[in-house]
């Protein structure tokens, strides 16, 4: 079965709408300001989707592990991050995220950065978003950019995300 034929079976076999969580990793942004978080919620919802939880939480690996491998525990498909995928010191929710994957998806990380470079240049490559999945979840860590996070939601995520589950429940 080639990949147009997968697209269309997954579009008629996973038609329901996912559960999915928006986190928001940062030691300064709040519920009240957080135009990325608000993005990707906006995003889901729009396409069909229950957004089952929304939560900031800091920069704090122990806090995102504990949080993720809950979310999984209650069934989440989807859990999109962003923030904290930049390289200054307390950019840790990759090391956090990578931690648990169980498989990775190189090719989603390294089409966004294409796709920032021919936005912004060359300060594509100091972002590391990444994806993959644990537990049959979803993962897909965003920077914190609401521009960025809008250019994956729009080009990579949205387009596939039905197919990506499909996939990761499909014998």
């Amino acid at each position: 079965m080639g990949y147009q034929e997968h697209q269309q079976r997954a579009r008629e076999e996973r038609n329901e709408a996912l559960p999915c969580a928006v986190l928001t990793v940062s030691d300064t942004r709040t519920p009240a300001d957080d135009a990325s978080g608000a993005a990707v919620c906006a995003a889901l919802t729009q396409s069909g989707h229950d957004v089952v939880r929304y939560e900031v939480v800091r920069d704090e690996p122990t806090e995102i592990v504990a949080l993720v491998r809950f979310l999984a525990s209650i069934g989440c498909k989807v859990i999109i991050t962003n923030g904290g995928t930049g390289i200054t010191r307390r950019d840790s929710t990759i090391e956090a995220i990578e931690s648990l994957l169980e498989k990775r998806l190189p090719g989603f990380g390294e089409l966004f950065r294409m796709l920032s470079y021919a936005e912004i240049g060359s300060g594509a490559m100091l972002s590391r978003a990444c994806a993959g999945t644990y537990q049959g979840t979803l993962i897909f860590c965003l920077p914190g950019s609401t521009a960025a996070v809008r250019l994956a939601l729009e080009t990579l995520i949205m387009p596939e995300l039905s197919h990506l589950v499909w996939e990761t429940v499909r014998q």
